[in-house]
C-alpha cells in the first residue's frame, strides 16, 4: 500500500465535487438564465443565511471582491490602508487598484495574523481602512482591530478568503459583527468552490448599494434612482464601475457546495487533528494553533520547519515522494513589482520569519487518512534523515 501511496499526486488543495453538483450546473445550462439570473440572489441569500450578514454581493473573484470592498470604502489616491504582509498578493493590490497605498504591519507568530499593536504603530492621518487577513482560515484578533478602527475612524474590511466557516466570539467570519465588510473568494482550494468567484457581505445598506451598482459597469435600471419618465429599457452609468458579475453556473454550484460546507468543515476539522496528534512528538517541526475565542476554518494546514535552512530540501524531498506541498506566503512586499514602488525587506521581521520556516502540507475534505498518515510519515523520515 505504501508503494501505491507513493506514486499517487496528493496536492496541498483541491476541491470536493459531487453528482448533485454537476446536475446543478447541468440544470443552469439547460435554463433560459446562465448569467444574472435567479440562482445569483438565492446563492448571495443563501451566504447570508449562513453567516447572518444582511447583504451580500457576488462577484468574479475574491480579488474582484476585495477591490470593490476598497472602493465602496471611499480608498482613493493618498490614502493608506493597512493590511498584512503574510497573504496573497490580491489584499495590497486591491489599494493600488484604487490608488491608494498599501501599509504592512506585522504578524503574530502563532497564528501569522495581523497584530493589532502593529496596526497601532502604521495609523496616520492618511490611513482609511485596514485589511486583516485571517491567515489559513484563523481569526484575527477584530474586537480589537475594530476598536482601535473606530478611535481612528478607519474602515475595516476583514479579508476572509481563507475563512469561510471559521468562528470569532461565537459567531460566523461574515456576520460582519467587528467588520464593515467580509470579502470571500470561492477558488478550487477554498472552503467551498464556484470554479473562480468572490462574495463581499456587510450590514450597511450604503456600502452594499456601492458595492452592486460597481460590480456592473457602475450602470442601474433602478426606477428610484434614474431619470423619471423613461421607458422600461432604460439604464444609467452613474459611476465608472466593473463587469466583475459572476454567473448563474458557478452560484449553482456555490449553493450545492454551501448546504455542503459544515460537512467540509467537519472533515478539515478531524484531518487537522490527526496531524496535530501525529506531529506532536516530531523535533524540528511546530505546529499551527487555534486560539481561544476563535475557531479556524483551516483553509490550510502549515507547519513550520526548524531550523528554517531545512525548509528548501525538506520541500524538494516532500514533491519527490508524491506530496505537493505549497507555501503560504513569501511577504508579499518582497515581490519586484513592490521593490520598484520603494518597499524593502526587513519591513516585518516576524512576517518574514515566519516565511522562511512555513510549509503547507495537504488538506482537503477528500483527503484519505492513510493519505495523511503517509504525509507524516514521509515528513519525519526526511527530517530524520536532513537533520
Amino acid at each position: 500500500m505504501a508503494n501505491e501511496t507513493k506514486r499517487k499526486v496528493i496536492p496541498y488543495g483541491r476541491q470536493s465535487i459531487s453528482q448533485e453538483d454537476i446536475k446543478a450546473v447541468v440544470n443552469v445550462l439547460r435554463s433560459d438564465w446562465i448569467t444574472q439570473g435567479p440562482r445569483i440572489q438565492e446563492f448571495e441569500k443563501a451566504l447570508c443565511r449562513y453567516t447572518g450578514a444582511k447583504y451580500a454581493v457576488a462577484v468574479a473573484n475574491g480579488t474582484a471582491g476585495l477591490h470593490l470592498a476598497c472602493l465602496a470604502a471611499g480608498v482613493g489616491p493618498g490614502d493608506e490602508v493597512i493590511t498584512s504582509p503574510m497573504t496573497f498578493l490580491a489584499s495590497a493590490n486591491c489599494v493600488l487598484y484604487c490608488g491608494g497605498t498599501p501599509v504592512f504591519a506585522d504578524i503574530q507568530p502563532d497564528t501569522g495574523n495581523i497584530d493589532p499593536e502593529e496596526i497601532a504603530k502604521k495609523i496616520s492621518a492618511r490611513t482609511k481602512a485596514v485589511i486583516p487577513v485571517h491567515f489559513a482560515g484563523h481569526p484575527c484578533d477584530l474586537k480589537e482591530i475594530r476598536r482601535m478602527a473606530r478611535k481612528h475612524k478607519l474602515v475595516v474590511i476583514e479579508d476572509a478568503c481563507h475563512a469561510l466557516g471559521a468562528e470569532y466570539q461565537g459567531k460566523k467570519i461574515g456576520a460582519c459583527q467587528y467588520s464593515d465588510m467580509t470579502v470571500f473568494s470561492f477558488h478550487p482550494v477554498k472552503s467551498i468552490t464556484t470554479g473562480e468567484g468572490g462574495a463581499v457581505l456587510t450590514n450597511n445598506k450604503r456600502m452594499y448599494e456601492k458595492l452592486v451598482l460597481l460590480r456592473n459597469h457602475g450602470m442601474t435600471r433602478d426606477k428610484a434612482k434614474i431619470k423619471k419618465g423613461q421607458g422600461d429599457w432604460y439604464c444609467e452609468m452613474q459611476a465608472l464601475g466593473f463587469n466583475y458579475r459572476i454567473t448563474d453556473i458557478q452560484c449553482a454550484l456555490g449553493i450545492g457546495q454551501l448546504s455542503r460546507l459544515d460537512r467540509f468543515l467537519a472533515k478539515r476539522r478531524q484531518l487537522v487533528q490527526v496531524y496535530q496528534k501525529a506531529l506532536a512528538d516530531t523535533s524540528h517541526i511546530q505546529r499551527p494553533v487555534e486560539l481561544p475565542g476563535g475557531r479556524s476554518a483551516w483553509h490550510i494546514y502549515p507547519v513550520f520547519i526548524h531550523p528554517s535552512s531545512l525548509k528548501p530540501v525538506v520541500f524538494k524531498k516532500l514533491k519527490a515522494a508524491g506530496i505537493r506541498p505549497q507555501v503560504h506566503y513569501m511577504p508579499v512586499y518582497w515581490h519586484p513589482y513592490y521593490y520598484s514602488l520603494g518597499y524593502r525587506k526587513g519591513l516585518c521581521p516576524g512576517a518574514e520569519e515566519f516565511y522562511r520556516a512555513e510549509i503547507t502540507v495537504p488538506l482537503y475534505p477528500s483527503l484519505k487518512l492513510r493519505e495523511v498518515h503517509y504525509v507524516v510519515r514521509t515528513l519525519k523520515d526526511i527530517l530524520e534523515e536532513v537533520r
